[in-house]
């Protein structure tokens, strides 16, 4: 037990160092300017918002930016006056405790099975997938050549090119890839990086090519939630099963429970 919690607590190491690494590659809110869409769609929120990725920044990574002046929590909603709101958070990547969540506790043992992560961005499900499961093969498919240089980087750095590979396409020409996928995960994936439109027919390419009975979908949110902003022939009773899961069992100190149960988990019918 000792043993292997040495192990544990070392791969939470490598993971930060990892994070560490991305962090002095990217400018502090983790996007590139190659991500027009994505940032359009931030600037045009109701409200004011901002991306943290929540695997480079960790809550108390973010008290230290705000207390450097570097980052705010805040907005004034009044210039000059005391009014102040909390500004939207947005991540487009796990953190490392949600990493922990999914392999630990809401996947089983993936020993000879291949893993697909669907915009796969800076690569932590895939370094995460590396370093705590026992998956043969994690596939990461990212759209943005920016971000696919660096988890090539990370990759040949860390020495995971014998269990990871990056696949530099859209999600829609990968119908073989996710055909034997064993494991699909999709984090906040179509919603800021395609219009409406573009996002319908992801969804039902999904739904068509991930059909391997009993193998698993991650999704944040909920395929209900992503499913009903727009319309589609997918019909999630004939296609997937909610799997429920138990999100008191992640023990550690200062667990964001919200976020945890973002993460839902599907089984292929």
């Amino acid at each position: 037990d000792d043993f292997d919690e040495l192990v544990v607590s070392n791969n939470d190491v490598v993971l930060k160092n990892i994070a560490e690494d991305l962090r002095n590659h990217l400018p502090i809110e983790a996007m590139f300017n190659s991500e027009h869409q994505a940032i359009q769609k931030i600037h045009q929120h109701p409200l004011p918002m901002i991306h943290v990725d929540a695997f480079l920044y960790d809550d108390d990574f973010v008290d230290s930016l705000c207390e450097e002046g570097k980052m705010s929590r805040s907005y004034c909603t009044e210039c000059g006056s005391y009014k102040t709101a909390s500004l939207e958070f947005i991540s487009h990547s796990f953190s490392l405790m949600e990493l922990k969540f999914l392999y630990q506790h809401v996947l089983p043992d993936l020993t000879g099975k291949v893993v697909v992560d669907v915009g796969s961005r800076l690569g932590a499900v895939l370094f995460a997938g590396y370093l705590y499961s026992s998956a043969s093969q994690l596939y990461g498919v990212e759209m943005n050549a920016d971000f696919c240089q660096l988890q090539e980087m990370m990759i040949t750095k860390y020495q995971f090119i014998d269990r990871i590979k990056v696949v530099h396409a859209d999600i829609c020409t990968q119908a073989s890839l996710l055909q034997k996928a064993d494991v699909v995960v999709m984090n906040n994936v179509f919603e800021y990086f395609l219009d409406r439109q573009e996002q319908a027919r992801a969804w039902e390419f999904i739904a068509c090519n991930v059909r391997k009975r009993g193998s698993l979908l991650v999704t944040v949110p909920s395929l209900k939630e992503s499913l009903s902003k727009f319309q589609t022939d997918i019909q999630l009773s004939q296609w997937v099963e909610e799997v429920q899961l138990n999100y008191d069992v992640c023990m550690e100190k200062d667990v964001d429970r919200e976020a945890l149960e973002q993460i839902h988990l599907y089984k292929i019918l």
